[in-house]
């Protein structure tokens, strides 16, 4: 117990720090942004969160967020200094003892009581991202609604998190547990700005780890959302951390000894960097990376329901999903359903997140929608043709002259070799390939570098069950487009799109957070009378 009330101490005197100014959200549960911000008003100040406060950085670098649509300064968030990085880092250290000794049903509470948080914030969060990232509204809530479902799952720790034990021998038993690693470190991308936290943070805390998390710089706000509904749910100080900037906070992450695992969602260079560099300093790696998803179309397939979901599925989001279908394969007679794809897709609504009538948003930035447009010009010269061209875009109200857009486009003629096909573009294109049969396409999408998706629509059980046990990509879809399984299960990309042995959330997600402990007891049922004990030196062989 004195343990206990010293390390509690210790956190107090942490959390207790002088910090130059603490800050306050520019939203609640009930006042939240519903437009876009007018040119020229004061950018918001993200600040980090450390020891349950939020505060504002000591940093001289600063780096504006622009709103997609507008390109305006909506907020700043600046670079965390080296002594604000160390101070969340040894935040999370000091917690880590105290949070790992909370019960594991105290944990479940404090993770029922964040998701209800979660949910009655929702619309705060879906707003803050369409703000910061473009999104439209309705796939901001979905945004939310995907993490929200991982915090519920993690709710099931009590039963996820249960050892095994087993009576060895006579008057023997040997128990496995599962304990926590202790500080994780988790480096999100821009598309997902509370999903991709949300994968990992519900089972870092039920777990009992604790985290220092570093959103995108470009859409921060959602994460300092989701902070402050942690502490409110009861986490104590310490445990959740966020820091923010680009590459010396994540080099911090890396390096940093007490860090002992790290996520990232994000692109194939940092990926790689990340995975390389911290499996080579000893720690746990889990790296989600690129994708190239196929959605193959067989001429059995129903075609109303084949178009209606290869549009969503692929210009959703404006395309800036790791599992949008960027390319099409049309098997046989299905490439003349093309006509009826580009024109559904004319019909979609190009325009500002908050307006109701908009399909997709903008890109993140203008720097997005240069390589879309390099991309393409390149692939065209390489042969490609452009059936449907959403370059030039421009919505009507010149209040989005400036906005990044680009409406649907999709183009033909493309194959290996063509850079449409060979690099992830993260737009609305959608580049397709015709082939004459389901071999063809196997061998095709087997042959690209990445397996984090693929989607089959047939309405053959039997062309179905051939696909899906040849096809080597980690997420199968049959006459579903998006095929990324609901949290029971873990987010499964494979070869090139996933660096790592254990995928995200899921089974497979607890046990990336926790470290196997065996102990092996005996104690005697029977008394020994009348025995003389001798040492031994031989190997014990228990019976």
């Amino acid at each position: 117990m004195l343990t206990r009330a010293l390390r509690r101490s210790a956190l107090t005197a942490a959390a207790a720090k002088r910090f130059k100014s603490v800050l306050t959200l520019s939203s609640t549960v009930s006042s939240y942004p519903k437009s876009h911000t007018e040119a020229g008003a004061e950018p918001y100040l993200t600040p980090s969160f450390v020891n349950n406060k939020l505060i504002k950085s000591d940093s001289t670098e600063w780096f504006d967020i622009h709103d997609p649509a507008t390109n305006s300064v909506v907020s700043k968030v600046p670079q965390s200094t080296p002594e604000e990085l160390e101070e969340a880092i040894a935040a999370a250290e000091a917690a880590f003892p105290i949070w790992k000794e909370y019960s594991i049903i105290k944990r479940q509470g404090i993770a029922f009581k964040f998701v209800q948080l979660l949910r009655e914030n929702m619309d705060r969060i879906a707003s803050v991202i369409v703000l910061e990232q473009g999104k439209t509204f309705v796939d901001a809530q979905g945004d939310v609604l995907r993490g929200l479902q991982v915090a519920e799952a993690a709710c099931n720790i009590t039963n996820d998190l249960k050892g095994e034990t087993l009576e060895v021998a006579t008057d023997m038993e040997t128990k496995m547990i599962r304990e926590p690693l202790g500080v994780i470190g988790s480096i999100c991308p821009f598309n997902f700005p509370a999903m991709v936290p949300l994968w990992s943070l519900p089972l870092v805390l039920v777990t009992g780890n604790t985290a220092v998390v570093k959103p995108s710089e470009r859409v921060p706000g959602a994460a300092m959302i989701i902070a402050e509904l942690v502490a409110e749910a009861g986490v104590p100080p310490g445990v959740l951390n966020i820091v923010h900037g680009k590459h010396a906070t994540v080099n911090k992450l890396i390096e940093d000894p007490r860090i002992k695992a790290l996520t990232f969602v994000g692109g194939d260079k940092a990926g790689k960097y990340i995975y390389e560099k911290g499996t080579s300093l000893g720690k746990r790696v889990q790296a989600n990376l690129g994708a190239k998803n196929h959605l193959v179309v067989l001429p059995d397939a129903n075609k109303e329901q084949f178009v209606n979901a290869v549009n969503g599925a692929a210009f959703g989001a404006a395309g800036q999903r790791c599992m949008a279908i960027s390319v099409l394969v049309t098997v046989g007679k299905t490439k003349e359903w093309l006509a009826d794809v580009a024109r559904d897709a004319k019909l979609l609504n190009v325009g500002s997140g908050f307006d109701p009538k908009s399909d997709l948003g903008p890109l993140i930035n203008p720097g997005s929608l240069e390589k879309a447009h390099d991309i393409l010009d390149e692939s065209v010269k390489q042969g490609a043709k452009i059936l449907l061209d959403g370059r030039g875009y421009k919505p009507a109200d010149p209040k989005f002259a400036k906005g990044n857009f680009l409406a649907p486009t999709i183009i033909t003629n493309v194959g290996p070799g063509i850079r449409a096909y060979d690099e992830e573009i993260f737009a609305p294109v959608l580049a397709v390939v015709n082939v004459e049969t389901i071999d063809e396409a196997i061998e095709l999408i087997n042959k690209n570098k990445y397996g984090n998706g693929v989607s089959i629509f047939t309405s053959s059980g039997s062309s179905a069950q051939y696909f899906t046990k040849r096809i080597d990509v980690g997420q199968v879809g049959v006459n579903v487009p998006i095929p990324v399984p609901l949290p029971m299960f873990s987010f499964t990309g494979s070869r090139g799109s996933f660096l790592g042995d254990l995928n995200f959330y899921g089974k497979a997600g607890v046990t990336f957070l926790t470290k196997p402990k065996t102990i092996t007891s005996s104690w005697k049922s029977n008394t020994i009378d009348n025995q003389i004990l001798k040492p031994s030196t031989s190997m014990p062989v228990q019976q």
